[in-house]
């Protein structure tokens, strides 16, 4: 399909460069069938959904992995070199979006500050460098000392990042160290709501995706067969994916907490609709014609015009739904991106 259908007009005051505080204080535009758009809060989520429904969350948790330094030079001051880490590799290696990359070349050393350094190995033919931190010291403390939170460029250039970002950028599950973004529709959840959520018969599961600076990448190319999508890594465990099946099995529907959940249930699901267990790389990218095979719901924030994650939830809901369904969310003043509102996309009308 052409890039240019899933482009749309986005005023730049609707990009929220906070997120709301409560958490579930955000808004919730709900689009479920062909029923009229709903507008409603994160908090009012319970009653837009059935008993025995389950949410499946991330539970990645964002590591600091932006950082800045300088190249090693004997000789005198050397350029400034910016790097946003996007996959790790070994226990020592990340591949490594680089700014000013250009004045790299392989055993170049780069001075991150606080006695933490990275050695250039290899380019790579998207741009990236493959990134050595020696040491004995895990790379993770490294970038806890060094690094900063990797916010999206679309807020990181209109302010700075800072502490508050450090909780702001974190949802209440994130357990497992390796994300470079946030899964973010999971940062409208607090324990008020999670037990709301349970007192109305909603089941949880988690599952592990670490999400990659990728996500946000623009897409250059004309058409989506010309896209390539970098790969990220998750897991799903044995019992997790032995419960979803039983709860599809029981007519449960399964939703998806943000399109990194959906992107690993979806690769962990085989023609027959089986959700099996999941450990690797993933690098899927849906697109409208795609046939959804583990989901029947997604919450989600608020994408990119001509973005993958747009693509994505038109190949959910139709092209010309998501189209309405962003029009009324700009001409209602709703926040969109990372730190924005969020929208409850459900393919078919509730029951």
């Amino acid at each position: 399909m052409r890039v240019d259908l899933f482009d749309f007009d986005l005023p730049p005051e609707r990009i929220a460069l906070r997120p709301a505080s409560p958490r579930d204080s955000a808004r919730l535009l709900v689009a479920a069938g062909a029923s009229p758009i709903a507008d409603c809060f994160v908090r009012d989520l319970p009653g837009q959904l059935r008993a025995g429904d389950v949410l499946v969350f991330n539970d990645t948790r964002v590591i600091p992995a932006q950082l800045e330094g300088v190249r090693a030079n004997p000789n005198g001051a050397g350029a400034r070199i910016g790097a946003t880490l996007h996959k790790r590799i070994d226990l020592r290696r990340w591949q490594a979006f680089v700014r000013n990359g250009k004045r790299l070349r392989a055993g170049d050393v780069i001075d991150f500050g606080a006695e933490v350094s990275g050695i250039a190995e290899a380019l790579h033919g998207d741009g990236s460098w493959t990134l050595f931190f020696p040491g004995d010291e895990p790379v993770e403390v490294l970038l806890e000392r060094a690094g900063t939170m990797p916010l999206p460029p679309y807020i990181a250039g209109k302010r700075p990042t800072d502490e508050r970002d450090r909780s702001d950028y974190q949802t209440m599950f994130a357990a497992r160290d390796g994300a470079v973004a946030a899964p973010t529709a999971a940062l409208h959840f607090t324990p008020e709501l999670m037990a709301g959520l349970a007192q109305a018969g909603v089941a949880t599961e988690t599952l592990t995706l670490h999400v990659g600076a990728g996500t946000f990448l623009p897409v250059k190319a004309d058409d989506t067969t010309e896209h390539a999508m970098h790969a990220e890594w998750g897991r799903i465990e044995p019992d997790v994916a032995n419960r979803l099946n039983a709860a599809r099995g029981r007519g449960r529907r399964i939703i998806a907490v943000g399109t990194t959940s959906l992107r690993l249930l979806e690769s962990a699901t085989g023609a027959d609709g089986v959700i099996r267990p999941f450990a690797g790389d993933t690098s899927i990218f849906i697109t409208p014609g795609y046939t959804f095979r583990a989901i029947d719901g997604l919450m989600t924030n608020f994408h990119l015009p001509k973005s993958t994650l747009f693509m994505l939830v038109s190949a959910l809901m139709g092209l010309e739904r998501m189209q309405a369904v962003y029009a009324h969310a700009i001409a209602n003043a709703y926040r969109f991106y990372s730190y924005g509102d969020s929208s409850l996309l459900l393919p078919d009308a509730p029951a």
